[in-house]
């Protein structure tokens, strides 16, 4: 499954948000977007919440970023 979604770093919490139709369409990280910090939170967050292995597949430089969850 790839999910194409937006990451705000340096929030004050870590959180998702969803659409309507209950797709992510927003991740709020707690990490600063420094030295790949934010991009490895992104990863452990999201594969606890799904319970497989989420990967940066494309925009590691980016604030938006295409996931893929196997």
């Amino acid at each position: 499954m790839r999910l194409t979604i937006k990451v705000q770093p340096n929030s004050s919490k870590q959180e998702i948000q969803k659409d309507i139709d209950g797709t992510i369409s927003k991740v709020y990280l707690q990490k600063p977007a420094k030295e790949n910090k934010a991009n490895t939170e992104l990863e452990k967050f999201l594969t606890k919440h799904f319970g497989k292995k989420a990967k940066i597949i494309k925009g590691h430089t980016s604030k938006t970023k295409v996931i893929e969850v196997k």
